[in-house]
């Protein structure tokens, strides 16, 4: 496991679980969805296109601090477009320069024009960690001559 991998491992874990909402839906069926699913962030999907992802962030900012009401704000109004996405080919480190520069923390991943998932920055952190693991673990192994 190296940082050069690609994130095709992590979304084959992932078993290509996507969380979407239409831009039409409001703010606050959204955010609904958000909790009942326990993620941070939701792909905005119009007529089988990613036109937009919604985040906590998005919410915070663009709701409660303007002052509007989520149940009559559309998706639409506060969703950020366009979407910074990656590809399966995308390397764990590439991911994790994305996110750092760009200061998202959820990224969709397309393959051509399909959405195939999303890969967070709490899914990057926990593959460095079981990638940290494993060479601590081969380390130990080699130190103590129990490699074979």
């Amino acid at each position: 496991m190296q940082l050069s991998d690609s994130i095709a491992p992590i979304l084959k874990e992932k078993h290509g679980l996507i969380c979407s909402v239409s831009p039409s839906d409001s703010v606050y069926d959204a955010v609904a969805m958000m909790a009942e699913k326990q993620v941070g962030a939701l792909l905005v999907v119009f007529e089988g296109r990613l036109v937009g992802i919604l985040s906590e962030r998005d919410y915070a900012r663009k709701v409660i601090l303007m002052g509007r009401s989520s149940k009559t704000t559309p998706v639409a109004e506060i969703m950020t477009s366009p979407v910074i996405f990656v590809s399966p080919e995308h390397s764990v480190g590439e991911c994790m320069e994305i996110i750092t520069k760009r200061r998202i923390r959820h990224l969709p991943v397309m393959d051509g024009n399909k959405l195939v998932g999303v890969v967070s920055i709490g899914d990057l952190v926990n593959w460095m960690l079981s990638a940290q693991r494993e060479t601590i673990r081969h380390l130990e192994a080699y130190i103590t001559g129990s490699h074979t």
